[in-house]
């Protein structure tokens, strides 16, 4: 049977006190929706609709960035869960199977919890998500009869007895498209927030004499981010189980807390990463690569036995082949470096390609960038790229060549030619005594004044 979404991302998040919508702020460096989002695809849904509110137009692009497919419609007053359900209710028309309701501000709740739910609705006409709490507070109670759920109470309506449950709702819910809309044109907004609940549709199915059960998770994958504090714990939460996965993957992590991962970060097994690394977004290391301690990766690809840092900087589109060197303080983006290439100290490679066993010299600098446009630079295989020497883009220095240290080079050059581009040096004996002592008399005279 096949699945749509609905994720609920209208809300402005007031605790977060910010003028960005709280379904943007972000753990692991993507928003917390598309998270919400990521989850949701492992089911290959017909429909994702995404609910909008407080800035809609940045939801909509953010949700449409990871899904271009997926839907945003707008809940433009914020009623309650329910309603904001019932706003989705024509972006659905005519969808088929069941539809799952996520929420845009819980990002961890994992693709096999999903599953398990999907799994449940085949013998059961609503399906809710529950979960056992250290600390069950202000969440909604989950009221069991065996196997079968009467009702859900929020804490502010419930009864003492009620408070005492343990099982808590985290507002996952699953139902057939018919069943969800029919069972929510009966909610009504009789309780203590006036709001309309999407909970309230278990007991309206009970009356009617539909089935309705829980499947339980972990209190961790329930965990909703309302504030900064609790988006910082997200993070946490996040990074912690992705360094339990690296390990468990076979990635040598030699200090695990110092290294923070991305939402997509893709490692193979056998590389070694040493401490205060950071991914951003859209990197993939090959296995069996070194990343050296204080270094920053991000939209690029390392693959097998190269090494990268310490103190590296690998910028969106930087490719780096088998066995490249790229050491401290050098910084690549959108350039590939080709088999064996090495670039080991305090150098910039942008808008530029560098061929197979290539050396790049330090200090060695592409100047791409003419104010207005980019420009490229191609350097050939197994060249000798001279410390300190400028590459003014578009230029290109052949296979086999060799850059005298200090050049700057504004023309071509050929296979095997050796480039010298620097003025001549002139020596002046004894100038430089002269020099020094013409400042120290300057040097003295100020401080006599200042004194």
């Amino acid at each position: 049977m096949s699945t749509n979404l609905i994720i609920l991302a209208a809300g402005q998040g007031t605790r977060m006190n910010s003028d960005l919508p709280k379904v943007l702020h972000p753990v692991a460096g993507a928003p917390l929706l598309v998270h919400a989002m990521k989850s949701g695809a492992a089911l290959a849904p017909e429909r994702t609709v995404v609910v909008a509110g407080v800035g809609a137009d940045a939801v909509a692009a953010a949700a449409q960035a990871f899904d271009d497919t997926a839907q945003v419609v707008i809940q433009s007053e914020q009623l309650g869960t329910g309603h904001a359900v019932l706003c989705a209710r024509e972006a659905l028309k005519g969808a088929s199977g069941d539809v799952i309701v996520l929420y845009g501000d819980t990002p961890f709740i994992r693709p096999e919890t999903l599953e398990r739910m999907a799994e449940a609705r085949a013998r059961h006409d609503v399906v809710v998500l529950g979960f056992e709490p250290a600390d069950p507070g202000r969440y909604g109670r989950l009221v069991m009869q065996g196997e079968m759920l009467e009702r859900i109470v929020e804490y502010k309506d419930a009864s003492d007895e009620e408070r005492t449950i343990t099982l808590c709702n985290s507002g996952v819910i699953a139902a057939s498209a018919d069943t969800l809309f029919d069972l929510l044109d009966a909610v009504s907004n009789d309780n203590a927030s006036r709001e309309y609940y999407l909970t309230d549709i278990v007991a309206i199915a009970r009356d009617r004499g539909l089935s309705a059960s829980a499947v339980t998770c972990d209190e961790a994958e329930t965990m909703g981010v309302n504030s900064r504090d609790q988006l910082a714990r997200a993070e946490a939460a996040f990074q912690a189980r992705a360094r339990a996965e690296a390990l468990e993957n076979g990635i040598t992590l030699t200090a695990p807390e110092t290294v923070f991962f991305a939402h997509d970060t893709v490692i193979g097994r056998d590389t070694v990463i040493e401490p205060n690394v950071i991914f951003g977004p859209d990197v993939t290391v090959e296995s069996g690569a070194r990343i050296r301690a204080f270094s920053h990766l991000e939209g690029c690809h390392v693959s097998r036995g190269a090494v990268v840092g310490p103190y590296a900087r690998l910028r969106p589109g930087a490719e780096l082949s088998e066995n490249v060197h790229v050491g401290n303080f050098v910084e690549i983006k959108n350039a590939t470096l080709a088999e064996g290439a090495k670039a080991n100290h305090l150098s910039y490679l942008g808008d530029a390609s560098i061929g197979a066993g290539t050396n790049i010299g330090a200090g060695t600098i592409t100047c791409n960038y003419d104010g207005v446009m980019k420009h490229r630079t191609e350097i050939g295989a197994r060249a000798f790229i001279g410390s300190n020497t400028m590459l003014v883009a578009p230029v290109r220095v052949g296979d086999d060549a060799m850059t005298g240290s200090g050049t700057v080079v504004t023309r071509d050059v050929p296979d095997a030619a050796l480039a010298v581009g620097r003025a001549e040096q002139v020596n002046k004996p004894g100038l430089a005594r002269k020099l020094f002592e013409m400042l120290k008399s300057k040097k003295a005279k100020r401080d006599k004044e200042a004194g």
